[in-house]
C-alpha cells in the first residue's frame, strides 16, 4: 500500500506541476502573434500595430510572426496545434478560414471549433484595384470586357477561396461572366502581379492598400459594401453600379488553440481593447486604411459561427464552379 501511496503521490505531484502557470502570473516570457499571410499585407500591418501598443501593458514583447503558405492553411494549421497556455496566439480571417475548413480538397487538419476566440481587430470591405492606366474606368468596363473575352479577363486574389476568390465568384454569378482567375499568397505579390501587368484587375480590401492609392500606385474602382468607404469617400459601391447581391468583407481577429483557459483569454482581451482604443492605434489603423471593428470574445465567437453557417452555400456553389 505504501507503494501504491508513493506512486499516486507522485502522478499527483507531476500532473500539479505540468499545469500552466497561475492566470495572474501569465505572461512569464514573449508571446507570439501569428499572421497566416506574408510581411507587408494588410493583416500583418494591423498586427504589428496592435503588438507595438499591446505589449507595452503586457509586460512581456509580442513577437509578430509571419507563416504563409496556402492561402492561410499553413499558418492556421501550426496554430491550432499548439498548446492552449496563451504563448501562442493568432490572426484568424474569415470568411478565408471558413473556406479552408470547408474545401474537402483542403483536408484541413483543423476546424472552426480548433480555435478559443478572444478578440476582433479589423472589418475591411471588398475593392476592385486597377493601375491608374488601366483601360477599365468602372465596374460596369469590366463586365463587358469579361462578356466580350470569357475567361480572359485576369482577376486576381490572396488565394484559393479567400474573401477575394468568393467575391470573384460572387461577380460571375451576379454578372453571368467568367474571369481567368490567379490565385496569390496574400496582398503585396497580388499587387506586384497588377503593377507589373500579369494580371489586369485586383480583388483585395480597403485596408493596407490605401498608402498606396494615396501615392498614385493603383486606383480602386468600386467597394463592395452598402456604403461608401470612409478611406475612399469618392468610389462608388457595388449597390451603387447595380449589384446589391456583392458585398464582400474580411475580418481579422485573434485567437488561441482551442482549450484556452476562461482566465487568459479574459487578460488577453482585455489587453488587445485597450490598446484598440489607443488613441495611437486608431491613428495608425487610420494612415493605413484599416477600419477597427472591435468585437470582444463572445460577440466574436457568435459572429464566427453565424458566418461560418453562410459560407456553407456560397462555397458549395464555388466548389461547383471549381
Amino acid at each position: 500500500m505504501r507503494g501504491l501511496g508513493a506512486l499516486f503521490l507522485a502522478v499527483w505531484m507531476a500532473l500539479a506541476f505540468a499545469q500552466p502557470a497561475h492566470p495572474q502570473a501569465y505572461p512569464t516570457r514573449p508571446v507570439s502573434l501569428m499572421v497566416a499571410y506574408p510581411a507587408g499585407g494588410s493583416t500583418d500591418v494591423g498586427a504589428r500595430i496592435l503588438a507595438t501598443l499591446a505589449e507595452k501593458d503586457l509586460g512581456q514583447p509580442i513577437v509578430v510572426l509571419n507563416k504563409a503558405g496556402a492561402g492561410g492553411q499553413v499558418g492556421w494549421s501550426e496554430l491550432a496545434r499548439q498548446k492552449p497556455d496563451g504563448y501562442y496566439i493568432g490572426f484568424i480571417n474569415l470568411p478565408a478560414i471558413s473556406a479552408v475548413v470547408l474545401d474537402p480538397d483542403r483536408k484541413a487538419t483543423f476546424q472552426m471549433d480548433s480555435f478559443t476566440p478572444i478578440i476582433n481587430q479589423v472589418l475591411d470591405p471588398g475593392v476592385i484595384y486597377v493601375k491608374p492606366d488601366s483601360p477599365f474606368k468602372s465596374l460596369k468596363d469590366i463586365v463587358e470586357e469579361a462578356r466580350k473575352r470569357p475567361g480572359e479577363v485576369r482577376a486576381g486574389t490572396t488565394g484559393i477561396f479567400s474573401d477575394d476568390h468568393l467575391a470573384i465568384v460572387m461577380l460571375e454569378e451576379a454578372a453571368k461572366v467568367k474571369f481567368r482567375i490567379v490565385h496569390f499568397d496574400g496582398d503585396s505579390p497580388q499587387l506586384t502581379a497588377l503593377l507589373g501587368g500579369q494580371i489586369e484587375v485586383s480583388f483585395l480590401n480597403v485596408g493596407g492598400i490605401t498608402p498606396r492609392v494615396k501615392s498614385g500606385q493603383v486606383k480602386p474602382l468600386v467597394v463592395m459594401d452598402r456604403e461608401r468607404s470612409k478611406f475612399y469617400p469618392e468610389v462608388p459601391t457595388t449597390v451603387e453600379a447595380g449589384y446589391p447581391s456583392f458585398i464582400s468583407s474580411s475580418t481579422r481577429g485573434i485567437v488561441g488553440p482551442k482549450g484556452l483557459p476562461d482566465p487568459v483569454v479574459k487578460k488577453l482581451e482585455g489587453l488587445f481593447k485597450k490598446a484598440m482604443d489607443n488613441p495611437e492605434h486608431l491613428e495608425k489603423m487610420e494612415k493605413a486604411g484599416l477600419a477597427v471593428k472591435v468585437m470582444l470574445a463572445q460577440e466574436y465567437g457568435q459572429y464566427i459561427r453565424d458566418l461560418h453557417e453562410r459560407m456553407k452555400k456560397l462555397m458549395a456553389e464555388a466548389l461547383k464552379a471549381r
